[in-house]
């Protein structure tokens, strides 16, 4: 038998109910500890649109990598891997068995791969591109990119923001390495027994629907106010990975009268959906997992028994 330490991966697109499920196997099972993968749920003060674990849940430490910075502040995937490893040591240490749960599946990524030598965010670098490239037109940032780094051009989609201005950002912060030569220099990946979980809807329209009911619910929560709250701290705008996210740009757009209420509404779902059929293409790419449906969630419950009572 192989005595590596067991590690449990949960990801899955939004809105299907990993934090749901994720709290019923931690009740069911004490030994297992739970470490979000999410890049937003990082995120002091974005709270109802990233639909965050219920206060008490946060108090009972049963997610570890929740509001752990605040918004203005960058937080690599760098950033993720080294906390993310220190605390699967952590919790390992204690006796007890790590389950990752979120959706951001690139952070699965680099811990699976390991991760490459990447040049801290420059803020003013940064927010110079944003400023005078990004907002002018997001596919004059994305040709810039196919000039100066053609090889990761062509390994990122032309709407993903985040990534498209990062990857230029490193070329400037770097003195001129593209993206794609640096990432050659390739860290360690996770040295651990790991056992991959994803969860898929049985039904997509479903899922579509529950979302659209979802933002809605948020809508009667208080996104709004969270978001002009938000938008009062002089050190926050679009050009942060936080602000940038669905839910929240648009309704910073709102606030600043760049869109109206209907527009931000269906800008909102439209991205969100576009997110979910993003994460279900990787997950339908992603090797060495189990894939589950969201209407047969017993049957991980089962899996995940069945790998505690055979640990090592």
């Amino acid at each position: 038998m192989n005595n590596q330490s067991v590690v449990l991966f949960l990801m899955g697109p939004t809105a299907i109910g990993k934090s749901e499920l994720s709290l019923k196997i931690k009740k069911k099972f004490p030994k297992i500890e739970l470490l979000s993968v999410d890049s937003k749920l990082i995120y002091q003060g974005l709270d109802i649109g990233t639909d965050k674990p219920i206060e008490k849940d946060l108090q009972k430490n049963f997610y570890r990598l929740v509001n752990i910075i605040k918004p203005q502040n960058i937080y690599s995937v760098i950033d993720f891997y080294k906390d993310a490893t220190q605390e699967i040591k952590n919790i390992l240490k204690s006796g007890k068995i790590p389950l990752l749960v979120g959706g951001t599946m690139f952070y699965f990524k680099i811990l699976l791969n390991g991760f490459a030598s990447l040049p801290p965010s420059n803020s003013l670098i940064r927010n110079y591109i944003y400023k005078n490239i990004c907002l002018e037109q997001k596919t004059k940032l994305f040709d810039i990119l196919k000039t100066i780094d053609p090889i990761s051009s062509k390994k990122i989609h032309i709407n993903d923001i985040q990534r498209v201005l990062r990857a230029v950002e490193i070329f400037f912060v770097s003195g001129g390495q593209p993206r794609s030569r640096l990432i050659q220099s390739v860290h360690k990946k996770l040295p651990y027994r790991i056992f991959q979980f994803g969860l898929i809807p049985y039904n997509k329209t479903i899922l579509y629907t529950k979302i659209v009911r979802r933002f809605h619910y948020m809508l009667d929560c208080g996104l709004e106010e969270e978001v002009r709250n938000l938008y009062k701290n002089k050190n926050l705008n679009l050009s942060l990975p936080s602000i940038n996210s669905i839910g929240y740009k648009q309704m910073w757009l709102y606030i600043q009268n760049k869109c109206s209420y209907q527009e931000m509404i269906d800008n909102t779902i439209k991205s969100t959906l576009q997110l979910v059929k993003h994460q279900l293409t990787w997950l339908n790419k992603w090797k060495n997992i189990t894939l589950i449906y969201d209407n047969q969630k017993d049957l991980l419950i089962q899996s995940i028994q069945k790998i505690l009572q055979n640990k090592i």
